[in-house]
């Protein structure tokens, strides 16, 4: 069922409320996928990356092989939000230093240290190493599956591109209106005028850029054809509770949920009981969103990580 209400989207997110097995559903998704013969790139954006410990490997920022299938393959990775804030602010600083006097520079790198742990510059490094991502899909993988933070940081993330695209575009107008201030200025002065079209200022191209990615992000998420959310539950009253809410605020975002998953269903023969509780939470669920499909994946025993475990897991998801 699950691996039907996705089968044509390239970008697939799975989220929910923390510990309800997001990272083994993203895992087994990505598995099934390349099982099927795709070329899948496996990716945390949960700052408490756990994908090194199901797939018992070690990933880093850079896109590491998890597991090569007979017609295709899972890539993973896990983003350093760090690493990424540095490699941004490396570049800024460069820009900076070509484009201010001297006596600034002290001034700009003070600045920019104090950008690095400022309050939303890793949520926003994650969403540009995203944008990046969903860029190169097509070219080098078949499909991306990202493993998400608990819902409310998700929530904020996929929020961002918007809210930074406008950010953006009001710094563009604030550089457009200094630069056409400092050409009238010149133009006052003798022999001060330049001759032919102005070249793109450094800062002003490199805003731009950031505003084409965010644009592009902000499209491939709106856009159902491609791309797809995974709400990841348990059933319990307070995760499928949050996953309702997630549905509301995914559809006033314009983002396709595709389908949820019940993780760890108690069988009746395993516990008549709890399975009769659980029963009564998917019930819940299925009112309240009816026409969003259900996927109902059987508490498992035995290892609880490796790759022959997300293989069981990938079989289960229909």
């Amino acid at each position: 069922m699950l691996l039907a209400a996705t089968s044509t989207q390239r970008l697939l997110f799975v989220g929910g409320k923390g510990g309800v097995g997001k990272t083994t559903i993203a895992s087994a998704l990505a598995y099934a996928r390349a099982e099927a013969g795709e070329r899948v790139l496996l990716v945390s954006t949960d700052p408490a990356h756990n994908l090194g410990h199901l797939w018992e490997q070690r990933f880093g920022d850079e896109p590491r092989t998890a597991a090569r299938l007979a017609a295709g393959e899972v890539t993973a990775v896990e983003i350093d939000p760090a690493a990424t804030v540095a490699q941004h602010l490396a570049a800024v600083s460069t820009t900076m230093r070509g484009v201010l006097p001297e006596r600034m520079h002290g001034q700009a790198a003070a600045h920019l240290e104090l950008a690095r742990n400022a309050p939303g510059s890793h949520e926003s490094a994650i969403l540009e190493r995203i944008a990046d991502l969903a860029i190169e899909q097509g070219a080098t993988y078949d499909t991306i599956v990202f493993d998400t933070a608990p819902t409310g940081h998700t929530l904020r993330l996929l929020s961002l591109p918007a809210q930074l695209g406008g950010w953006v575009d009001q710094l563009l107008q604030n550089r457009g209106r200094s630069e056409r201030f400092a050409e009238a200025l010149q133009g006052l002065v003798p022999g001060g005028g330049r001759s032919g079209a102005p070249a793109e200022h450094p800062l002003t191209a490199t805003l731009t850029r950031r505003r084409e990615r965010f644009a592009h992000l902000e499209s491939a998420l709106t856009d159902p054809e491609r791309t797809a959310f995974v709400a990841v539950s348990v059933a319990e009253p307070v995760p499928v509770s949050e996953t309702i809410e997630l549905a509301s605020e995914l559809a006033s975002s314009s983002i396709r949920l595709a389908a949820t998953v019940i993780n760890r269903r108690t069988t009746v023969v395993a516990d008549h009981e709890r399975a009769a509780l659980e029963s009564e939470q998917v019930a819940r669920l299925a009112a309240a969103l009816p026409a969003i499909p259900i996927a109902e994946v059987a508490r498992l025993g035995g290892a609880l990580s490796g790759v022959p475990m997300i293989a069981r897991v990938a079989a289960l998801l229909g």
